[in-house]
């Protein structure tokens, strides 16, 4: 690539500086050498002589060899970590109602949320911290010239990003958040009710409340939690009933295991996160009782609604439950087989299909029966009405008899 000559009726400028004499500019064409004119031939050749577009491509070389000397480290970098998208809406949080804000949203962990490992939280704060500190982005000119929108909340929103760190790196505080996470509060409203089971297409059982029960079970102290299903060696059963492939002993066992187990359920769920706060610049100690007070009432009333609400749910499950109906009626198929057996010792016992047939017989003869005497009972009361009929045409007769010897 040649330079052009400077014009031939160019003149430098006069210097004022007394320290160094002015170089004149040799006459001839510059030297195609050295780092400054190789650093020239890149920007022209690679950005077409734009130096912000360079300054972008050499920080995004840069860190993506951070990356991968990281890598090489053994800091191994999920996936999908922290890259979650943000909008608007998530960019312009306030950070003084943090306790309004999701944190898993905030660092990019929607997806995982109560799942997501101490580790990951790590990872998704580094990548936050690195594209949203206010002395990063004051600097970084890259989404301006790509023509992206630029947060112009950058403070604000870092300091949720450190609340948020604060709160899921604490255990206790985390818990506390969990137990009212917004996208669980959310699901808790869409829960079927008794009348969505009274139609003629009521939904699958199975289907149904299998997840209801996962979701809750999070909050068991007691782990691990019985399924809703019974649990299989091989394939798991694809009866929505949950009843065909399993053996009634296994299936009764389960079905008892796990009602016993929701109805004695023990969870560590709090409302620590949704105290009111003590009003800023009071020093007095009333208030701080009162509010405490206050806060200790609501938490308990909170805690006494959520037992209700998981209570009418396992109520409905096993009011719906077909796995219930189906033992019920094994066992009294059982009953009557043991009661036609006489329970005496060394009678065979009659098999369920057995005592189904003799059970089908008795009904059938005393349907029989039945209508035996309701024809018998409808001949009696024709007898009875022909009779009085008789009767009544008899004292006519006797009547106009009389009148005529009166006559």
């Amino acid at each position: 690539m040649a330079i052009p000559a400077l014009p031939a009726e160019y003149t430098p400028p006069a210097s004022t500086s007394k320290l160094t004499p002015t170089v004149v500019q040799p006459a001839g064409k510059l030297l195609t050498a050295g780092p400054a004119f190789l650093a020239h031939v890149r920007l022209m050749r690679h950005h077409n002589g734009d130096v912000r577009a360079a300054d972008a491509a050499a920080r995004a070389a840069a860190e993506a060899a951070a990356a991968a000397k990281a890598n090489e480290a053994g800091e191994d970098d999920d996936l999908g970590v922290g890259d979650e998208s943000e909008d608007d809406a998530l960019l312009a949080l306030d950070p003084k109602e943090w306790k309004k804000q999701d944190h898993y949203r905030v660092l990019g962990l929607s997806h995982l949320r109560w799942r997501t490992t101490p580790e990951q939280i790590k990872i998704a704060h580094r990548k936050k911290v690195l594209r949203h500190h206010p002395d990063k982005k004051a600097s970084d000119n890259t989404a301006s010239v790509l023509g992206l929108n630029v947060n112009t909340n950058d403070d604000a929103f870092f300091k949720c990003i450190q609340k948020a760190h604060e709160v899921l790196t604490h255990p206790e505080r985390r818990r506390q958040f969990d137990s009212v996470d917004p996208q669980f509060l959310e699901e808790i409203e869409d829960v079927p009710t008794e009348k969505d089971f009274k139609g003629k297409t009521s939904p699958a059982f199975l289907s149904t409340f299998a997840p209801i029960f996962e979701r809750e079970a999070r909050f068991s102290r007691i782990q691990p939690v019985p399924p809703l299903a019974v649990p299989t060696d091989g394939l798991p059963s694809t009866d929505p009933s949950d009843i065909a492939g399993h053996e009634f002993p296994k299936l009764k066992m389960h079905v008892e295991a796990f009602y016993d187990f929701w109805y004695n359920f023990d969870s560590w769920r709090s409302f620590e996160y949704l105290d009111k706060e003590v009003n800023e610049g009071s020093d007095a100690r009333d208030d701080k009782r009162y509010t405490e007070k206050k806060n200790k009432a609501e938490r308990a009333r909170r805690k006494k609604d959520d037992i209700a609400r998981v209570r009418g749910i396992v109520d409905l499950c096993m009011s719906v439950d077909p796995r219930i109906r189906h033992i019920k009626q094994q066992e009294k198929v059982a009953r009557e087989a043991k009661k036609m057996a006489g329970g005496k010792k060394g009678t065979p016992v009659t098999t369920p299909a057995a005592a189904a047939a003799a059970k089908k017989a008795e009904e059938e003869a005393k349907a029989k029966k039945e209508e035996e005497e309701k024809a018998a009972k409808a001949d009696a009361k024709k007898a009875k009405a022909a009779a009085a009929t008789a009767a009544k045409k008899a004292r006519r007769a006797a009547r106009a008899a009389e009148e005529g010897e009166a006559a």
